[in-house]
């Protein structure tokens, strides 16, 4: 990887107050609404939004494919442009073709000689599992190894900042498994990497920072394990017994005694919705014999429900798709 001695105490990105918009009038949508963030250099960040939440505008301005309306990028200290231009900062588009009647190695190749790096065609085809399809057309790989070729043409300038757009999007399970291990090597080299992606479980696994999006703006951004943790809460579940679910909620709230376990409001002043929501991180279901809270006061709340006759308890630890589902809700 290169690095110079200025570059190494600048943020691997710089974004300041980024905003962009398409069409104009009635039809003028703000798909980026005044984003701030610094990512330094070696994290591992995670970039997540449901579709429109401006995920893939904000990665093309982060790569200089299109500039933004207002505010500024900056790449280790350098504009985007100039830093891929360098070798310093790399891609993997889920969209963008290849040359269909070049081979895989042809293409590796030929993009090589572009960066100078003939000599890393080897262990980059090595790497990145292309070696058996070596000499497979373009036009008939499928789109996962159309993927890879893609992953291995970022490698090619050896990087300091590998940007990653829903990376996987078509490799089946054995690929991605296999991406992911070369990802972590990738990782534990010093790279920063940033990636979007619509599969949770691998920015639970993979990232060790996630920035959240929704209509444009960043709603959540912090270490990932924590985000899941602070907005997911865990859910216990359990089946009552028959003197409990033949009552109304309000009752059976009475007979939890919420207020005394968890500190939160009492029956009385909590009401009688089923889906009755006490505070950010403290909600109730009732349905029909079973009941299911999340709440931060599992193991007291649990304790209370075998007390009380209830069975088939389950508690289950949150999960990051918990707090983005949370996070994006309208």
């Amino acid at each position: 990887m290169q690095q110079t001695a200025t570059s190494l105490n600048e943020p691997a990105f710089e974004l300041s107050g980024l905003t962009r918009s398409f069409g104009s009038g009635e039809r003028r949508v703000q798909a980026v609404r005044g984003v701030d963030l610094s990512i330094g250099r070696g994290e591992i960040v995670a970039l997540l939004g449901p579709n429109g939440a401006g995920k893939t505008t904000t990665i093309d301005m982060m790569l200089g494919l299109s500039d933004p309306d207002s505010g500024s990028v900056r790449v280790l200290g350098q504009t985007p442009r100039q830093a891929a231009s360098a070798g310093r900062l790399s891609a993997l588009m889920q969209t963008g073709g290849l040359l269909a009647d070049l081979t895989v190695a042809e293409t590796v190749e030929v993009i090589a000689s572009f960066y100078g790096a003939s000599a890393r065609v080897a262990d980059v085809m090595e790497r990145t599992g292309l070696e058996p399809i070596a000499k497979r057309k373009v036009s008939k790989c499928s789109g996962g190894e159309q993927q890879r070729v893609k992953f291995a043409l970022a490698l090619l300038p050896d990087p300091d900042v590998l940007v990653l757009d829903e990376p996987t999007a078509g490799m089946d399970v054995t690929a991605r498994r296999r991406f992911w291990e070369v990802m972590r090597d990738e990782a534990n080299a010093g790279r920063t990497i940033v990636f979007a992606t619509h599969y949770l479980e691998e920015a639970e696994q993979f990232a060790q920072r996630t920035v959240v999006m929704n209509h444009g703006k960043i709603v959540a951004d912090g270490a990932t394990a924590q985000l899941r943790a602070a907005l997911g809460g865990r859910t216990v579940s359990a089946t009552l017994p028959a003197a409990l679910w033949q009552l109304d909620a309000k009752a059976i709230l009475d007979a939890l005694n919420l207020a005394e376990l968890t500190g939160q409001p009492s029956a009385d002043t909590a009401g009688d919705s089923l889906g009755q929501t006490l505070d950010s991180n403290f909600e109730i279901d009732i349905d029909e014999k079973r009941i299911t809270l999340r709440t931060a006061h599992s193991d007291a709340i649990a304790a209370r429900l075998l007390e009380l006759g209830a069975h088939d308890l389950e508690i289950v630890a949150p999960t990051l798709e918990t707090a983005f589902t949370k996070l994006t809700r309208d």
